[in-house]
């Protein structure tokens, strides 16, 4: 990181640029793209792949992310992506290999973070992912600020598809 600037700094910063990607647009698969995009080029010295699980067909199906190529279905309940979705909560795991029935999308992930992505009724709609070739890369910073961007995303899911005022 430079200097000055913490981690909770970058975070804040991104966090201001999530709002900003997902101000006035309805184009959920460019968004989740450039979410993912923002968030891997953050901390390119952390974040080695960074993406979205979204629910469709009663499995997580591989959405827009940054990194190297990746599974395209979890099964609810399975590897870290599917725990937290069983969960509802945030995972952090900080050495995958240890973590029961972990997928190895990648060899060179060694621990991961996964946030849910929320529907307007609580329903869970999606989980963002990260992975890192480090062990113990993630810590309750990076969950406080992922889980509000995991928050701004929702919204903006929740906005494009329940809100009734768009024309």
């Amino acid at each position: 990181m430079k200097d000055m600037e913490t981690k909770r700094e970058k975070y804040e910063l991104l966090c201001t640029q999530v709002q900003e990607l997902v101000r006035g647009e309805d184009n959920m698969t460019g968004v989740l793209a450039n979410v993912a995009a923002a968030l891997h080029d953050a901390f390119p010295e952390v974040f080695f792949w960074t993406g979205f699980y979204l629910v469709r067909d009663g499995v997580l199906q591989l959405g827009p992310f940054q990194g190297p190529v990746a599974c395209y279905r979890i099964p609810y309940g399975k590897g870290v992506c599917g725990s937290a979705w069983r969960k509802r909560h945030t995972l952090i795991v900080d050495d995958v290999e240890q973590f029961p029935g972990h997928i190895a999308c990648s060899s060179l992930s060694r621990s991961e973070i996964v946030v849910p992505v929320r529907g307007i009724h609580g329903e869970m709609i999606g989980v963002m992912d990260i992975d890192s070739k480090e062990l113990c890369s993630f810590d309750k910073t990076d969950q406080e600020y992922l889980e509000k961007i995991a928050a701004i995303v929702a919204d903006f899911v929740n906005n494009l598809y329940f809100c009734t005022s768009k024309t």
